[in-house]
C-alpha cells in the first residue's frame, strides 16, 4: 500500500492511488490533512488545469509547497480530481 512520509509520520496512505507522469495521486479521505496548510501558490499544467499547492507544516517545521491537487481539472485528468500528490523530501513507500 502507498504511502507518502516526511519526517517519519505519514501523511497519506492508500491502495487506491492514482499514478500520473510518477506521481502518485492520494484520494482525499486517505490524506492526513492536520499538517497540510493551503499556499499562496498555484499553477497550470495545459492538459490537467490548475492545480494549488500546500505546505506541510509539523512540528514547527515547514517544506513549502509540497503538496499539489487538482481540484477542478480538465476532463483528461478527471481521475486525480481533489486527489493529493506529493514533491520536495516527501517519499511514497510502495
Amino acid at each position: 500500500m502507498p504511502k507518502a512520509v516526511w519526517k517519519g509520520v505519514v501523511l497519506a496512505q492508500s491502495d487506491d492511488t492514482t499514478l500520473l507522469e510518477g506521481d502518485h495521486y492520494f484520494p482525499p479521505e486517505s490524506v492526513n490533512r492536520q499538517f497540510l496548510k493551503k499556499s499562496r501558490k498555484k499553477g497550470v499544467v495545459s492538459w490537467k488545469g490548475e492545480a494549488f499547492f500546500y505546505n506541510i507544516v509539523m512540528g514547527g517545521e515547514i517544506n513549502r509547497n509540497a503538496a499539489f491537487s487538482y481540484p477542478e481539472p480538465s476532463k483528461a485528468a478527471v481521475a486525480i480530481k481533489d486527489h493529493i500528490a506529493f514533491t520536495k523530501d516527501v517519499v511514497i513507500v510502495p
